[in-house]
């Protein structure tokens, strides 16, 4: 046993030089040296208390086919990492071969035998046991336990983005119905206005221009209202999609923006980051198995040993197949030396060595996108806020506008279009406040999607050194 083993040893196919794989971007190159912030939580959708949200949310993570096709990739993924690791097990299997045979007549066999056709039975177990001495299976399996990894963190980011696109939906569809409620308003101002033109036409205060362009108001308004109607109806569709329902629980009364604000997010980017995102868990889960698929690459350069093994029982003549005679077996090493294959053992070292590079690059392209998603909120919610605080001067100045119309106009010492227009203002208002409100919660769901979404992730010890999370 010793002497083919070292034969083995002495005979595999010469390695090429290693080349050195690309670089994975660490949290220090990207400037993510601050403090940690609070994990968000899994649910954070619940802390709006509003109990539609959180049934629409359960809907679709529960019934959405896209999410049941990534289970199903697990489960794929589960089942092809059980395969690989069964070739490290022990085979064993059994064979009945009954067959009816003619013997040459100028081989081996000696008369009687020679050139007749006789009946032979074979009842047999055969076994093999590949000895993994350089390491190929368990790299193979560890590649494909890396493709479960990134298929459980592609399954995670999936539930992360289906429950930020109910949320934003939802907040949408609750700022179309506070719009319409507002241009609802202004078809009921602008026909009070009408009215006013033409009480003034009649009483020779106003011509027919200022009725002319009174009339032309309404129209446009009407129009406003079909529109935010047709885009409250594609919402609904919208999230009903994203539910897996054909059509949404009653929704007829929204929360008005009014009362809605984001949930605290981080003033900065945590240095925690890349290890709360699931796409990036999943890159990098998919680093560790192109790199575990190299080093099987490379065993394949060494010798295969295998220990085989075969007991059982052979006749001719099905007559005498259970006798004790017709006991056989055999048992022993059998080696696989890779020496001449045109250079396919190099090409194959080379085509993993190019997917571990892809596999490397690609997680860097997440992980610069992953800052990219996170930054572009935290300045929106910066400047947002700011928006926020001039436009609710502005709104104030223009109730306070309207009001003081109002006690002139109840003092006699204006008319009421001077009210009317004064009104006009405080819609316009009311309208960019909404606007500035969806714009705001939009701008959170955007942060926590960026920010993981409540993905956990997976421990530092699930993968190699080369493969650390940031």
């Amino acid at each position: 046993m010793l002497g083919p083993l070292a034969l083995a040893l002495a005979a595999c196919a010469p390695l090429p030089q290693a080349v050195a794989p690309a670089a994975l971007r660490s949290a220090d190159s990207l400037g993510l040296a601050g403090p940690a912030t609070p994990a968000i939580a899994a649910d954070w959708w619940r802390a709006w208390g509003d109990e539609r949200l959180n049934t629409l949310v359960a809907l679709a993570l529960q019934d959405q086919p896209s999410l049941k096709l990534a289970q199903a990739r697990i489960r794929r993924a589960q089942a092809q990492a059980g395969v690989v690791a069964s070739a490290d097990a022990p085979q064993l299997n059994a064979s009945l071969d009954v067959l009816d045979q003619r013997f040459t007549g100028t081989g081996l066999y000696p008369p009687p035998l020679a050139g007749t056709v006789r009946e032979t039975g074979t009842l047999q177990l055969n076994g093999s046991w590949e000895l993994d001495f350089f390491g190929k299976n368990q790299a193979a399996l560890q590649a494909a336990l890396g493709l479960q990894g990134a298929a459980q963190a592609d399954a995670q980011a999936a539930r992360v983005l289906l429950a930020c696109n109910v949320v934003r939906g939802y907040w949408q569809l609750a700022r179309l119905h506070d719009q319409l409620a507002v241009a609802q308003r202004s078809l009921a101002q602008r026909q009070d206005l009408l009215a006013l033109v033409r009480e003034r036409l009649a009483a020779g205060l106003d011509t027919r221009l200022e009725l002319t362009q009174s009339e032309a108001g309404l129209p446009e308004v009407r129009q406003q209202i079909e529109q935010l109607q047709e885009q409250v109806e594609l919402g609904r569709h919208a999230l009903a999609a994203l539910a897996g329902q054909a059509r949404l629980p009653s929704l007829e009364s929204l929360p008005s923006l009014e009362g809605v604000h984001p949930v605290a997010a981080p003033p900065v980017i945590p240095a925690d980051l890349l290890g709360r995102r699931a796409d990036v868990s999943a890159a990098r889960w998919r680093v560790e198995a192109a790199l575990q698929d190299r080093q099987a690459a490379r065993a394949l350069f060494y010798p295969n040993i295998n220990l085989v093994g075969f007991a059982g029982l052979s006749s001719i003549g099905l007559g005498r197949l259970m006798q004790n005679n017709s006991l056989q077996w055999g048992f022993g090493p059998a080696l696989r030396l890779p020496l001449f294959d045109g250079a396919r053992l190099r090409s194959n070292l080379g085509v993993k060595d190019a997917d571990l590079d892809a596999a490397i690059e690609s997680y860097n392209a997440t992980v610069i996108e992953a800052l990219h998603e996170a930054a572009d909120p935290l300045t929106s919610l910066s400047s947002l806020a700011q928006q926020q605080t001039e436009q609710a001067q502005a709104q104030a100045a223009a109730a306070q506008a309207h009001s003081i119309a109002q006690q002139r106009y109840q003092a006699g010492l204006s008319n009421r279009l001077a009210v009317l227009n004064a009104q006009s203002a405080v819609l316009a208002q009311q309208r960019a406040a909404i606007d500035l409100s969806a714009r705001a919660l939009d701008a959170h769901i955007a942060l926590v999607r960026a920010l993981g979404g409540g993905y956990a992730a997976a421990p530092a010890a699930s993968f190699t050194d080369q493969a650390k999370p940031l």
